[in-house]
This record gives C-alpha cells, sequence and structure tokens, in this order.
C-alpha cells in the first residue's frame, strides 16, 4: 500500500473497531496526528501504524507524525499544551485552533458548528452523529464537548435532566436550550392503519421502525410502551433498527412498516408520510464547566442567542425559538 494512503475517521474507527468518537478523542490528545483537507479529518497510513506500534508496546501520550504533510498547513503537532485540545498551526488571521467535538444528529448542531468556525475564536469543530444517550455517555467518557439531548422522562413528564444528572454525576455543567420541536408518528399517506395514539400500538398487525438504541425517539418510544403496559415484544417490527429520521420516515413511505416515531421536519422532506404529532420535545445542549471551557461555554451562549443564528434556524420548519439560549441548568 502506498506510504501516501491517508484516511477518513470513519475508516480509522472501522480499521481499529473503535468508535468515531474514539478516533476524535485521540485526535484531541495529540495520539493520532492528523491533518485537515477541507472539512474532513485524515490520517496517514503511517501515522497510524505508528499509533498501532505505540500501543503494542504499551507506550501511551503523544506520537510525533510520521510524515507531515508538506503542503497543509493543518498539520498536528506532536503534543498539545492542554491535555483536552489539540492545538493546531493558525491558519491565516486566526489563532491557534482547538478541536471542540460536537455530537448529536438534528441539523441545527450543523449550523451551530458553521457559526463557530466562523468566530473569532480558535475552536474548529467536529461533527459526530451519535444519539442522545450515547452522546452523554460519550462526555462521559470525555470524547465530546458539546453533546445534544432530547431525552424524556416517562415518570417525570421532563426532557433531559433525570437522565444528565443520573450520568453525569460528579461534573460540573451547564445545560443550555437549544429548541422545542414536535416528535410523534411517521405514517403511510392518509394512515390506512388509523394510527393516532401511543395505545393504537396494541393493534394486532401493526408493523413498527424502530430507531438504534441510546436514540432519543428510541428512549421516547420506549418510556410510552412502558407507560401504556405494552410489551416491546408484541410489536411487529420492534427489533428492526434506522439510524436516522429520514430513514425511518423513508421506510414508512415505501411500505415497509405502518408506523415509525421521528420529528416533524422529516415528514417535510419525505413524501408519502404523514405526520401525527404527539409529544412538545425539548432539545438541550450540554457542556462540562472546565478548566479552558470557559471561552467555549461563552462562544457557545453567544451564538445560540444572536441574531444571525436564529434567523438562520427558524427558516427550517418546526423549530420553536422562543427558549434558545437559555441557561435551564448548571451545576
Amino acid at each position: 500500500m502506498s506510504e501516501n494512503t491517508s484516511y477518513t475517521t470513519e475508516e480509522i474507527a472501522r480499521l481499529l473497531k473503535i468508535s468515531k468518537l474514539k478516533v476524535y478523542d485521540l485526535i484531541k490528545k495529540g495520539e493520532l496526528p492528523s491533518y485537515r483537507v477541507g472539512k474532513q479529518m485524515r490520517v496517514d497510513l503511517s501515522d497510524l501504524e505508528a499509533y498501532k506500534q505505540h500501543s503494542r508496546s504499551g507506550i501511551s501520550g503523544s506520537i510525533a507524525p510520521v510524515s507531515a504533510p508538506a503542503e497543509n498547513p493543518l498539520f498536528i503537532p506532536p503534543s498539545a499544551p492542554h491535555p483536552q485540545h489539540t492545538q493546531l498551526p493558525a491558519q491565516p488571521g486566526k489563532a491557534a485552533t482547538d478541536n471542540v467535538v460536537i455530537t448529536g444528529q438534528d441539523m441545527s448542531l450543523d449550523l451551530l458548528a458553521t457559526h463557530l468556525e466562523r468566530s473569532e475564536t480558535s475552536f474548529r469543530p467536529l461533527r459526530s452523529y451519535a444519539g442522545s444517550l450515547d452522546s452523554l455517555i460519550a462526555m462521559y467518557h470525555g470524547e465530546s464537548d458539546i453533546v445534544s439531548t432530547h431525552l424524556l422522562d416517562g415518570d417525570s413528564g421532563e426532557y433531559n435532566l433525570p437522565y444528565i444528572r443520573r450520568l453525569l454525576v460528579g461534573f460540573s455543567y451547564v445545560v443550555v436550550h437549544m429548541l422545542t420541536r414536535s416528535a410523534g408518528f411517521y405514517v403511510q399517506k392518509g394512515n390506512p392503519q388509523g394510527i393516532r395514539s401511543w395505545s393504537d400500538l396494541k393493534q394486532s398487525g401493526i408493523r413498527i421502525i424502530n430507531r438504534e438504541r441510546g436514540a432519543g425517539a428510541r428512549v421516547l418510544l420506549d418510556e410510552q410502551l412502558r407507560l401504556h403496559g405494552i410489551p416491546a415484544s408484541q410489536i411487529s417490527g420492534y427489533a428492526v433498527e434506522e439510524n436516522s429520521h429520514l430513514a425511518i420516515a423513508g421506510r414508512v413511505a415505501r411500505g415497509e412498516a405502518d408506523v415509525g416515531i421521528g420529528t416533524e421536519k422529516a415528514a417535510k422532506i419525505i413524501d408519502g408520510v404523514d405526520f401525527i404529532p404527539l409529544i412538545q420535545e425539548r432539545y438541550d445542549l450540554v457542556m462540562l464547566k472546565k478548566p479552558g471551557h470557559e471561552t467555549l461555554i461563552r462562544t457557545v451562549l453567544d451564538i445560540l442567542r444572536s441574531a444571525a443564528f436564529q434567523n438562520e434556524l427558524s427558516s427550517i420548519h418546526g423549530y420553536d425559538l422562543s427558549e434558545t439560549g437559555t441557561v435551564i441548568y448548571e451545576t
């Protein structure tokens, strides 16, 4: 294989059989040298082999790159002054760069990443598309800097905070409201099965398409099944999973399932489905309060509260931004 071979973070994750978030963590800590081509992170084959050799030898810490790309100024050096963020040489007109991992799946996070990259700060966003529970677990393990969550606690009817308090025990953090949106059922056009409430899932022969474990929509379904006394084992298709709202809506539109759980936005994109709203869900951000994060937290709050960000976000159907940027909890 050519020594000029390089890999994306997704390819590295597959080769090492680890999560993409773990790859980002290795990059942030300087243990896996990388560079950037456009918006994509790349790792050279020689640096990957050097990391694997270090791992076999039981050596931890930063690895000096074997061959830095001569033409790419965004090459990550072998060591970083702060253990949580890898410093990069400055882009023209911009200070040295800190990687910031933003975890979650809603397109509002892509917009946040764009505004963060445009800001007069050193932050360079890296996007990871994981579900709400997986995102919080990644933050617990130090693999993510900003996570989004929309997790319903069925007993209290409260979103997010019950899960955050349980998973981030011992951490100092701030929870900021991002947006509110409708969640409910995707059904085939005209709703031929007459599915309008959670209790309708008891009907014989109803086929569902589910989200992956750890997704907020999966937690919403599981909590509602528990509250309504519906055994998951009695629902056809419960074990069949997709990893996005668009994929769920698409399979319902194609007649592969009668119902799926998701947000209204996907139903506006996919032809052949109707949307049955059932709940207004809160979509919140979590950031850890730790040394070096003060500027990040302040910058994110400024972006969320800015007219420019909210004007762009308001163009996306189905978002309630009346409380966007409000700090709802902090420790």
